[in-house]
C-alpha cells in the first residue's frame, strides 16, 4: 500500500484507487492533478483534498448539500464530458458524482464555501473538475451557517 508524507496529517497510507484525478488540475493549481480525499471522524463532514505532489497543499471542502441542502448543480457540457458522465442531464449528487465546496477561512470574516465553482468527481472513474457554474446564482463566498465575521 502506498504511503504519502503530508504536512498536516503525517504519513498517510492509501489505496491507489481512492485517488481523485484532475486532468486539468484545479484553477490556480494546474500542475496539481492527483489528490487524496481524507476524512477524519473528528472533523466530519469535512473532506480534506490532499495533494499527492505537494505535502503542504491541502484544501478544506464540504459536501455541497451540507452547505445548501437544496443545491442544484448547473455543470457545463464540457465539464460533464471531462467527467465522463451523461451530457444530456445533470448528474445525480451522491450516486454519480461527489460535489464538494471549497472552504475559505479569513481573519476578517467567518468561513465561506464556494458554491459557484464546486469540485465535482465522477464516483466511478474518480476523475474530477472544478466546475464553474455561470449564471447559477450561487456565490463563491457563501457564509457558512453559524459563522460570524471577525
Amino acid at each position: 500500500m502506498p504511503q504519502f508524507a503530508t504536512k498536516h496529517f503525517g504519513a498517510v497510507d492509501y489505496q491507489p484507487e481512492s485517488v481523485f484525478e484532475f486532468p486539468a488540475g484545479l484553477p490556480g493549481f494546474e500542475q496539481e492533478t492527483r489528490f487524496l480525499p481524507i476524512e477524519q471522524p473528528s472533523s466530519y463532514p469535512v473532506v480534506f483534498l490532499q495533494s499527492l505532489n505537494r505535502p503542504e497543499l491541502c484544501f478544506i471542502t464540504l459536501p455541497v448539500r451540507v452547505v445548501d441542502p437544496n443545491y442544484r448543480p448547473a455543470i457545463a457540457a464540457e465539464d460533464l464530458q471531462a467527467l465522463g458522465v451523461a451530457e444530456d442531464r445533470q448528474p445525480e449528487i451522491g450516486r454519480e458524482v461527489l460535489c464538494l465546496a471549497m472552504v475559505s477561512v479569513a481573519e476578517d470574516r467567518g468561513p465561506t464555501a464556494n458554491l459557484l465553482a464546486p469540485v465535482v468527481v465522477n464516483l466511478k472513474t474518480r476523475r474530477g473538475v472544478q466546475a464553474i457554474q455561470t449564471g447559477s446564482g450561487y456565490l463563491h463566498q457563501q457564509l457558512l451557517m453559524g459563522a460570524s465575521g471577525g
